[in-house]
């Protein structure tokens, strides 16, 4: 029996006749792919198995990424760095310690550390480009929780042919086999404000032609413009909500302008304090290349006033006279080669940790661990210079060594307002009051008021062909205003119970709760730092100014042991002991006079001045000049009002300071 399809009937029906052609295809089709699954009988006699390790080695290896942008590195053409055994001819750079700011600022895209940080943790990284990516953050922005109040376009286009059989005359229009054509095409504007109203323009086109007998026309269009207005009056109603909590309807999930305007600032602050530690690292490392420099002429000194004395003894020997015994020549050539080796280190010096901020103290304590090599690059690499040019790198600044006295009270009510770190918390908590106000919202019902208005157009065509007749085509039919449509209603939701809104609320109190606590532990701490950094300035002076009478001491003592060393009055032991407490007494004061420089430096970094210390001043960049004139509009409707008090609003910022 051969199958066939009845056009009259729609049934397939068997018969004699020929079977269709796309029949035999496809049978024919499905007996060649048959034979082509169909497995043979396998030979395992030559068969080839391929090593398999080779793909195995090539599927499990680390791969590299193809960058589309090739970043070009300077460090390809870095020359060899400059050692003990360098023979290359140098140049010194006299740097001044504003100069070093100057070009770390200009250099520094990153802000670099010497702990590490950028290659075991480049996310926790801070750079000049974080204000602005955090501000253009598609999810969490400023403008992303502007964007969900711009006007929205939809628009919608489908095609439908059905062809189907009915059990019932009724729902067939007249006909249980019913063909149709249809067409559906929608376009609309939606608006949303932060007063919780929604605003929507819609245009509807319909297009029906099938074979029901009751239809007046074959085909027919029906077309309408509608218009429709939606008014939160209890949950989310307000400009307050609407411009903490954006669109969002979940408790606890809020991202208004508000919001997201305050995570700016916090990115602000965070973007302060990565500039303040930057420029304390950079005061810090030049102030230990100048120790480094001190401290290795305080050495040189010392191994050239051994090698003097070993000399001296060595002509005494060879000459046979008292003083030139072999004992004393080879202590006087132990103390040679001790402060040799001493030379040696304080010119390349070992890679140790150097002053850095967060080690000791919040500014840095200092560290005198010398080594002018290494501190020359570590300086480099903090202000953005390469580490190898040819040149090196010597401060030109000689250190404070005057006393400065900090009044208490001034410097602990600039802690309290400057720091960075208590602004950034002010924020937090400014944004977690900001939530409790929105949560609050949440525990009221859900009340809309929801108004439509709709023109209607019906007819044979949808543009006219040139009859009169009143459904003669859509459009005509539409801006006659014959069918005009309206509805007003009221709908009203709530959750029995409302559990999530309390949660959410309770939530907002806890985290605000747990804010200001952290504020007034982080006030606690400003001032216990301040009271150490103010200690500690004291401190180093008193002992920079005793490191200097030692000093003078051991100069004053060497000289007397010398002369009489000389004339046969004094053990050599003595002349040599006298030198190494030179040598000692040098570098300490010259550890103490940088010492004393750092702990002024962390007294303007506990009372947050030390961006003005340093001349740096950080504003945001300029607004558009549309800002500018909304923001002018704005204050003279507030100046119109005279002086009425607006409910509900609330005090975000009062300007750049708070004295």
């Amino acid at each position: 029996a051969l199958y066939n399809m009845n056009p009259q009937t729609r049934r397939p029906e068997y018969g004699d006749s020929a079977c269709p052609k796309w029949v035999r295809a496809c049978a024919w089709g499905l007996s060649a792919l048959t034979l082509l699954l169909s497995p043979g009988c396998p030979s395992q006699r030559n068969a080839f198995v391929p090593d398999s390790q080779p793909y195995i080695q090539a599927s499990t290896a680390i791969e590299y990424p193809a960058l589309e942008q090739p970043v070009p590195s300077a460090a390809q053409g870095t020359i060899r760095p400059v050692s003990l055994t360098s023979e290359q001819e140098l140049e010194y750079w006299d740097l001044r310690l504003e100069e070093a700011l100057h070009l770390g600022m200009t250099n520094s895209q990153v802000f670099r550390d010497i702990g590490g940080v950028l290659l075991r943790s480049p996310g926790s990284t801070k750079t000049s480009l974080d204000p602005a990516t955090f501000e253009t953050d598609p999810r969490f922005g400023t403008q992303a929780a502007l964007s969900a109040f711009d006007a929205t376009f939809a628009s919608s286009l489908y095609y439908e042919n059905n062809d189907r059989a009915l059990n019932n005359v009724f729902f067939g229009g007249g006909t249980r086999q019913l063909r149709q054509k249809s067409g559906v095409f929608q376009a609309q504007i939606n608006k949303r404000t932060p007063f919780g109203s929604e605003f929507s323009l819609r245009h509807n086109v319909e297009y029906d032609q099938n074979n029901a007998p009751g239809n007046q026309f074959t085909s027919a269009w029906d077309t309408n413009f509608e218009a429709e207005y939606r008014q939160a009056l209890l949950r989310g109603a307000g400009t307050d909500f609407g411009r903490i909590a954006g669109t969002s309807r979940t408790p606890g999930v809020y991202n208004g302008v508000l919001i997201a305007r305050t995570n700016t600032d916090v990115a602000i602050a965070d973007f302060e304090m990565g500039v303040r530690d930057f420029l304390s690292d950079i005061e810090n490392a030049y102030w230990d290349l100048y120790f480094a420099y001190r401290d290795l002429d305080a050495k040189i000194a010392a191994r050239d006033s051994a090698l003097e004395t070993w000399r001296r003894i060595q002509a005494s020997a060879e000459k046979g006279r008292i003083g030139g015994e072999a004992d004393k020549e080879a202590e006087a050539r132990e103390q040679y080669y001790r402060f040799q080796e001493e030379v040696e280190n304080a010119l390349t010096g070992r890679l140790t940790d150097g002053t850095r901020t967060h080690n000791g103290s919040s500014g840095g304590t200092f560290r005198p661990t010398g080594g002018v090599h290494v501190a020359e690059r570590r300086l480099r690499y903090l202000i953005g210079l390469p580490v190898n040019d040819g040149q090196i790198l010597r401060p030109a600044d000689e250190p404070l060594r005057a006393e400065i006295l900090f009044n208490w009270d001034l410097s602990l009510e600039s802690a309290l307002t400057q720091r960075p770190e208590l602004r950034r918390q002010k924020w937090v908590i400014k944004k977690r009051e900001l939530e409790l106000v929105a949560s609050r919202n949440f525990l009221k019902p859900e009340l809309d008021v929801v108004a439509q208005y709709r023109w209607r157009g019906f007819g044979d065509d949808l543009i006219s062909q040139g009859s009169s007749s009143q459904f003669s085509n859509a459009w005509s039919n539409l801006v006659s205003g014959d069918f005009q449509e309206s509805q007003l209603g009221v709908e009203l939701a709530f959750p029995i119970g409302n559990r999530q809104a309390h949660a959410g609320v309770r939530h907002a109190e806890f985290q605000l709760a747990r804010d200001q606590a952290l504020l007034r532990e982080q006030e606690q701490r400003v001032v216990h730092d301040l009271s150490n950094a103010l200690a500690e300035v004291e401190r180093s002076f008193r002992v920079l100014t005793t490191v200097a009478s030692r000093r003078e001491a051991a100069l004053d003592r060497l000289r007397a042991l010398t002369a009489s060393y000389e004339l046969d009055k004094t053990p050599l032991n003595l002349v040599l002991d006298a030198q190494r407490r030179l040598a000692a007494a040098e570098s300490h004061y010259y550890a103490a006079v940088v010492e004393y420089n750092a702990a002024v430096k962390n007294m303007h970094y506990e009372q947050g001045t030390l961006l003005t210390y340093n001349a740096v001043h950080i504003a945001e960049g300029p607004w558009p000049n549309a800002a500018f004139d909304d923001a002018t509009d704005k204050l003279g409707r507030r100046v119109n009002v005279s002086g009425a008090h607006l409910p509900g609003h609330r005090v975000i910022s009062t300007g750049a300071s708070e004295f």
